[in-house]
């Protein structure tokens, strides 16, 4: 099976962050579609922390939780560079990662 090379871009947001009035992480969504990447997904995790320090839970008793978000992009490089500084802007407190990856299948829905 042939292999290509590509790069993973891992966002990592708090759900309550916002870019335009919209949540950062559908704003991210948004434009990657926009910007032509194969395909992005978010995932909400169930604890975390980040700059702050500030541990965020989805504990019933944690009423103010702000869980964190990570928004994953995999795509070729020259995509995936193009795409940071979009990202770099709408971000305000967060983190990005880029990770090699190695892309053996893609398929895409045929009409």
């Amino acid at each position: 099976m042939p292999t290509h090379e590509g790069l993973i871009l891992r966002i990592y947001v708090g759900e309550t962050d916002k870019h335009d009035g919209v949540p950062l992480s559908e704003w991210i969504l948004k434009k990657a579609k926009e910007h032509g990447l194969a395909g992005g997904t978010a995932f909400r995790g169930i604890a975390g922390f980040g700059a702050h320090n500030q541990i965020h839970s989805s504990k019933i008793l944690d009423i103010s939780s702000n869980l964190p978000i990570i928004v994953e992009i995999v795509d070729s490089k020259d995509k995936i560079d193009n795409f940071l500084p979009v990202v770099e802007i709408a971000i305000k407190e967060g983190l990005a990662t880029v990770q090699p990856a190695q892309i053996s299948v893609l398929r895409t829905k045929k009409t």
